[in-house]
């Protein structure tokens, strides 16, 4: 039977396998994987995998679905996801609302889209693909980015509900993203919280961001770093208008000792702690 996530989770990485397995797993509600590092045939990956599914709910996250790009979406990479799922029985399957390949080349990055009515209905049509290949709802997380499009007639905010609206799909919100975008944009995050159709947030993820070393003034979403005291009060914000959702740091360069993400999970749950009986009062 799929588990749910509830509570706060951490992204798993191979530095912390060991210390996972050998730990308390209380310590940690869930976990996340990114999917791409398991579509393999075999080996330790998969191994340790299924020794933390049996422990722990999972979500299984991904970075090369491609959701936004012109080219035909990959049907065999979704055979391979499917597949993954089917092992990991995942509480959600979650990527980002971006585009990454163009003409057969991966460009291992996140790029944004263009938010107008085009790409909405472009990308409204490979989502119900996605559904359908799946067999479930697809969750999609809002991107950080460094430009605007001069065409763009939609705000993120109000592209993701009205992709909601049309395909049922569901929303990963990264605060992080949002701070980072309310910066380099000048957009209020209160104003794009506001705009989202909250029952549609199923997981928030909290990171670390840089400034350019280049000098530009832009935040850069670089996943490096402790989650920033700005970034814990916008996730309190989230906290009191989405409600408890199902919250994960992620790291993804200087990795840290396992000991020191759940110190920051710990923050995660007294934000939450707090906003739930301001709330209750």
């Amino acid at each position: 039977m799929t588990r749910t996530l509830h509570g706060f989770g951490l992204g798993l990485r191979p530095p912390h396998y060991a210390s996972l397995l050998e730990g308390d797993a209380g310590a940690v509600d869930w976990l996340e994987i990114v999917s791409e590092n398991f579509m393999v045939a075999g080996g330790r990956p998969l191994a340790m995998l299924d020794r933390c599914a049996e422990r722990w709910p999972l979500a299984m996250h991904g970075v090369s679905l491609n959701i936004g790009g012109s080219d035909p979406l990959d049907g065999e990479y979704l055979q391979a996801l499917s597949k993954l799922a089917r092992r990991v029985r995942p509480a959600l399957i979650s990527d980002h609302l971006c585009w990454t390949r163009h003409q057969g080349v991966q460009f291992h990055d996140l790029l944004p889209l263009p938010q107008d009515e085009a790409s909405l209905r472009h990308v409204a049509m490979r989502v119900h693909q996605v559904q359908d290949a799946i067999g479930t709802q697809l969750v999609l997380e809002n991107v950080s980015s460094y430009l605007r499009y001069a065409g763009d007639t939609l705000g993120e905010a109000e592209f993701l509900s009205a992709l909601v609206a049309e395909t049922g799909c569901g929303l990963l919100l990264d605060v992080n993203n949002v701070y980072v975008n309310a910066h380099n944009h000048g957009i209020d995050p209160i104003d794009y919280f506001n705009a989202l159709p909250a029952p549609a947030v199923k997981q928030i993820h909290l990171a670390g961001h840089s400034a350019d070393a280049l000098g530009s003034g832009l935040l850069i979403d670089t996943h490096d770093a402790p989650v920033c005291a700005e970034v814990w009060s916008l996730y309190g914000q989230a906290m009191r208008h989405f409600g408890q959702v199902p919250t994960m740091i992620e790291r993804d360069d200087h990795i840290p000792p396992l000991d020191a993400l759940l110190a920051e999970l710990d923050i995660a749950r007294g934000i939450a702690a707090s906003v739930r009986l301001e709330l209750a009062a």
